[in-house]
């Protein structure tokens, strides 16, 4: 008997590619398209309406002569994804929510449901690929970067569980993204020629200041520049705890410069939405402080203030994707991370303590941001990950 597996047809090519690869395999395919929390007072919706994207999976469901259903996940998407972006973008932290929709919502309610029609697997249009290997005897699952550099999207699978991983296939990550189109082509799928989307998961592509605007009220406030030779920044920092603090900017050589319209609306390395030119080289945000509502700002991409060496992950935000890996305390190990997406992998040690873990990069890393996620690798296998404190 074939193994059922539900496929996430977004409306996109990757998706529908999928479905097709797996059907041509033997599985008995379901397509399942996910509504999630959409408004149209903050979507750009000529770059992706929902609708459309429900009617472009429903038509790819029936050129495959697949099963295909909707699935309205808004409530949930609302509670575990947009309504934690907002209280993070409210402490002055970056979240990352297709890291946080793929663990909450994907792998997560769409993986019951599909479970609940009797599925053996879920599977996505994500270029990512899975291995099995077995530790004392017991199997476990890996975690490994896509085929194809310019497209891989490990990092976005970074929080996933074994129990996870083992009901996900991602059968387009040993293709190209020039592969997969040619795929479509050939089989002449309405979706061949759709552009990639480029918002959030599954919602579209957002105004971000409008979106937050929602819940966070503009709150004028002022912007300050900091000297690029503040002592703050030639201190030595011995510990890595030392090295894993945000600068006390408020103690630099500090220059008022203008105001903005909410601390919140902004973070570390940011260039635009903040009207400031007229300097020598480009300005950027190299921290921002929620309490008292104030910006501080650098001038020039090679200002210190952009950079730190090391970064911590407290205790509970600590994930290893392969447990049987999991450093103890006064442990460490070498391994490569980053710290965003399509970020080069850089040589780093991480370092087990009691209270949490530290990635101490070779290199100074630009713009290591509170909210976002570290992913750490071995090789192309993504072992583990945790949000920056």
């Amino acid at each position: 008997m074939a193994k059922r597996v539900v496929v996430g047809l977004s409306g996109g090519v990757d998706s529908s590619v999928t479905a097709y690869l797996l059907q041509q395999l033997g599985y008995e395919v379901i397509g399942m398209f996910m509504k999630n929390w959409h408004d149209d007072s903050v979507t750009l919706s000529t770059e992706c309406p929902w609708l459309d994207d429900s009617n472009d999976a429903n038509i790819i469901a029936q050129q495959l002569g697949i099963p295909f259903q909707a699935i309205d996940l808004s409530t949930e998407y609302k509670a575990r994804i947009v309504d934690y972006m907002f209280a993070e973008y409210e402490r002055g932290r970056t979240p990352n929510p297709d890291v946080l929709c793929n663990r909450e919502i994907k792998f997560d309610i769409f993986l019951k449901a599909a479970l609940k029609l009797g599925a053996d697997y879920v599977a996505t249009g994500h270029y990512a690929r899975k291995a099995e290997t077995h530790v004392d005897g017991n199997p476990v699952y890996r975690l490994l970067a896509g085929k194809d550099v310019n497209k891989d999207q490990s990092y976005f699978l970074c929080q996933l569980t074994q129990h996870q991983l083992a009901k996900a296939l991602f059968p387009i990550g040993e293709l190209t993204k020039p592969e997969v189109r040619a795929i479509a082509k050939k089989i002449n799928l309405a979706t061949a020629d759709k552009k990639d989307s480029q918002g959030l998961c599954f919602i579209g592509k957002v105004h971000l200041p409008e979106f937050l605007q929602q819940q966070l009220k503009p709150k004028k406030g002022k912007v300050f520049e900091v000297a690029g030779d503040s002592e703050i920044f030639s201190s030595t920092k011995n510990t890595l705890a030392d090295k894993a603090k945000p600068y006390t900017l408020h103690n630099a050589r500090l220059k008022e410069i203008g105001e903005h319209k909410g601390a919140h609306y902004y973070t570390i390395g940011q260039r635009k939405g903040l009207n400031m030119g007229g300097h020598e080289k480009p300005m950027f945000v190299i921290g921002t402080d929620t309490h008292s509502n104030v910006i501080y700002m650098g001038m020039g991409d090679d200002h210190p203030g952009l950079y730190r060496s090391t970064l911590f992950i407290p205790n509970t935000d600590v994930h290893w994707v392969r447990p049987d890996l999991t450093l103890q305390i006064g442990q460490q190990a070498s391994y490569e991370a980053r710290i965003r997406y399509r970020q080069k992998l850089e040589p780093c040690t991480l370092y087990q303590t009691e209270s949490g873990l530290y990635i101490d990069f070779e290199k100074p890393q630009r713009g290591i941001t509170p909210g976002q996620f570290a992913a750490w690798y071995a090789h192309d296998e993504l072992i583990g990950s945790g949000v920056i404190q």
